[in-house]
């Protein structure tokens, strides 16, 4: 362990302890903290007397509790209460009060609100005790009766009872309007192909179980650590549900244990956490077990039909695009399923249609890359199925209906280099020596295939705002209440400060995760580093300027005369760019303001008029080698090439580290991820790591990564898109292309398991 602590406590040669500029490959800032066990998560921050709240989750699907039986578990020593529907603390009413940040249209979930059952594995009651161990026994004890009414949980038997979304979630984009008469069009299509394919559930599975940590301060004030994407969407829900003014709770998260989507909504241990701690006036922790991390969102369930007509050349004449997707009882969750397949190939006629069908479920929740893990998969496998029946290269095909305007309204796009990607990826991946024909490749006992998808996903921007802290020793603090879920966002807003600032890294510290700092958006949808990060350069840019004015009234400054544009920032220190040694070190000039210290404070603001003007997208292209056992229908992705356009990329190390996951988690998507449910009982079934497969070491070979050159100043003053969800997109489809160009086998369903890939 010393070694690794010694070592750890030297700079990596990649950055050495020189200047760091945008675009280098940089070891995480807080690595060490992370390996040597100094990050503490949701479930590690101490609290004097703290108690221990275990959940106990319900047994029926659909129903009402009859009656609950508390007496054997608070007669455990050290229980100290078990919090039910009937005696919880005052909570609000109104569905309005329920709703976060990022929640879909309906009636939101509340823990604990009366005695109705809506979903397997509801949480019906909280035991509260001295100990873990006392709560976790006393919570096996607790006796429920129920009255149990018909379930309806399977997503194939009620495709008839479909509807539109009528209460659509902020920031998600209706399929358009058809264009042109794609059915008509397809009807007398000269080549034409048909698909129907199936996603099933997929649940997150972060390493970190969701777990709320509320410390109660002697004037009552609640200091919550929360497993969440959003420190501010969590003290919205807190103060909204429990009546509470904002400043009496503070919600900190910041290190967060991986969370994919899963911690964008607050989940029930949150509001389980703050009941126990009013009802109690006490401390409290409340971490779900593995099995509970399967009772609330995931992946929705997804049927879809692409049909595809074309001329005898390749050019695509109509794209019809239809999915059905499950959603909950309360609310419409929806997905931007099939938008993709009007953005990515340019076409005359195209139709896209978009439907839910709601179940005795709990509401699914974005995964990454939502609705385009799925539906780029069926849209990029579709395109593989037609480049068969056309006899041409797939990505032949794609080069040959390539948009350079988005298809369905001709917008540019604000940066395209998806034709970098597949010539850099086809490249690196040696695609020219593909054979066309099927089952032409083989080693030993396995078939040998190639197959390659295109991916894309949006790139966002939203609003933000950011503080910093230039002090007189020469040490900068950036603060903005961003999360980092270990995408690195710590070491890239590091990075994009001292950068901007002409500072070693080591001299800028960001500040995150905490709830009262200048406010930021919920992380997700691969906006983090557009929108905070544009915020943390908007922010330096104005100390630029006031340390600038400053420096001119120094005694015999050097820069009395000069103008802004004059000057740079380099070496910790202004100083004129036609003479460099006329310098100004930038503590001196914050000491000569005598205060010891100079703050400024940014706004950031998409520019809306500017950006709705264009399509805004990263892009990806994905070239896959599987090798596949005859015999057992066994697969193994032995190489991946990922092509990606993401716009400027802030930390080269990080970034590829974002993609590689990506890849990782598409190649479970195509062969292992599924959440099986025993729609007798209304129950996922595999809720656990033994039996919910995820790829492992033995799973995942060689990855290559390539970043191809973009630079998107519409998406963000930094130029910078995202790279969290790109990586995935497009992973999957490039494995089942793979599978059909080494079996001649086609199999249209995820995960592509075995027992398909072998099937006739």
């Amino acid at each position: 362990m010393t070694d690794l602590i010694a070592a750890l406590r030297t700079p990596a040669a990649d950055e050495g302890t020189g200047p760091v500029t945008i675009g280098m490959a940089v070891s995480r800032v807080d690595g060490r903290d992370k390996v040597t066990g100094q990050a503490r998560y949701a479930a590690e921050h101490p609290a004097d007397a703290l108690l221990y709240g275990v959940v106990v989750s319900g047994t029926i699907t659909k129903g009402r509790i009859a009656a609950i039986d508390a007496r054997k578990a608070l007669a455990v020593p050290g229980v100290i209460e078990v919090i039910t529907h009937e005696n919880r603390p005052r909570i609000r009413s109104f569905d309005l009060f329920y709703k976060d940040m990022t929640a879909p249209g309906g009636s939101p979930f509340r823990p604990l609100y009366d005695d109705k059952i809506h979903s397997s594995g509801q949480p019906v009651a909280l035991v509260v005790a001295a100990t873990f161990e006392a709560a976790r026994y006393a919570s096996s004890l607790v006796e429920i009766a129920y009255e149990a009414e018909a379930h309806e949980t399977c997503l194939l038997d009620h495709l008839e009872r479909s509807h539109k979304p009528s209460r659509l979630k902020a920031g998600y984009t209706p399929p358009p309007e058809p264009k042109g008469f794609a059915d008509e069009v397809w009807d007398s299509a000269l080549v034409k192909m048909e698909g129907d394919y199936y996603s099933g559930v997929e649940h997150h599975n972060p390493l970190e179980m969701f777990a709320s940590t509320v410390v109660r301060g002697v004037d009552g004030h609640l200091t919550i650590y929360d497993k969440t994407q959003s420190s501010q969407n969590s003290r919205w829900y807190v103060s909204h549900v429990f009546g509470l003014s904002k400043d009496k709770v503070t919600v900190r998260n910041p290190y967060v244990g991986g969370a994919f989507g899963s911690g964008l909504r607050p989940q029930y241990q949150l509001a389980l956490a703050v009941m126990a701690a009013l009802k109690l006036e006490r401390s409290v922790r409340v971490v779900l077990t593995r099995q509970q991390m399967f009772s609330f969102g995931h992946r929705p369930e997804t049927v879809q039909r692409v049909r595809l007509g074309a001329r005898p050349d390749g050019t695509l004449t109509a794209i019809i695009h239809e999915a059905l997707a499950e959603t909950s009882r309360n609310e419409d969750y929806v997905e931007a399923v099939v938008n993709w397949s009007g953005q990515l190939y340019a076409c005359e006629h195209i139709r896209l249609g978009y439907k839910l069908v709601a179940l005795d479920r709990f509401s699914p929740i974005d995964m990454r890359a939502p609705g385009a893990a799925h539906g780029v998969h069926a849209l990029e496998v579709a395109m593989d199925e037609l480049s068969y029946e056309l006899t041409m290269d797939p990505l032949a095909l794609r080069l040959r209906n390539y948009a350079d305007l988005d298809p369905t309204d001709g917008l540019p796009y604000s940066t395209k280099e998806l034709r970098a990607c597949y010539e850099q990826g086809a490249a690196r991946f040696g695609w020219h020596q593909r054979p066309g024909e099927v089952r032409s490749m083989r080693e030993g006992h396995e078939l040998i295939g190639w197959g390659m998808a295109s991916g894309m996903w949006d790139a966002m921007q939203m609003f933000a705002r950011a503080s910093a802290v230039l002090h007189a020793d020469g040490n900068l603090v950036v603060s903005s209440a961003a999360t980092d879920i270990g995408t690195g966002t710590y070491t890239a807003m590091c990075i994009i400060a001292a950068d901007a600032m002409g500072m070693p890294l080591e001299r800028v510290r960001f500040q995150l995760g905490d709830s009262t700092l200048p406010v930021a958006p919920v992380e997700g949808g691969s906006s983090h580093v557009a929108t905070v990060g544009s915020a943390v350069q908007g922010v330096c840019g104005k100390l630029q300027k006031s340390l600038f004015k400053l420096a001119r009234k120094m005694p015999d400054s050097p820069f009395a005369k000069a103008r802004f544009e004059d000057a740079e920032f380099a070496g910790g220190a202004l100083r004129l760019r036609a003479h460099p040694g006329h310098a100004l070190p930038l503590a001196a000039i914050v000491a000569f303001d005598g205060a010891g210290r100079l703050e400024e404070k940014y706004m950031m603001l998409p520019n809306v008029l500017k950006q709705k003007n264009y399509l805004r997208a990263t892009h990806s292209a994905v070239f896959v080698e599987v090798r596949v056992d005859e015999a057992f229908g066994t697969v193994r992705v032995t190489r991946v090439v990922s092509a990606i356009a993401a716009g400027r990329i802030i930390n080269a190390k990080a970034a590829r580290s974002q993609i590689i996951g990506g890849v990782v988690w598409g190649i479970g998507q195509a062969l292992h991820e599924e959440t099986q449910s025993d729609d007798r009982l209304g129950r996922f079934m595999n809720h656990n790591l033994g039996e919910y497969q995820v790829p492992v070491n033995a799973d995942i070979h060689d990855i290559d990564v390539v970043f191809v050159q973009e630079d998107d100043r519409i998406v963000s003053r930094l130029g910078a898109k995202g790279v969290g969800e790109i990586g995935q997109v497009g992973v999957a489809a490039a494995v089942c292309n793979a599978i059909y160009h080494a079996t001649g086998r086609r199999v249209r369903s995820t995960p592509m398991t075995p027992d398909k890939v072998m099937a006739p």
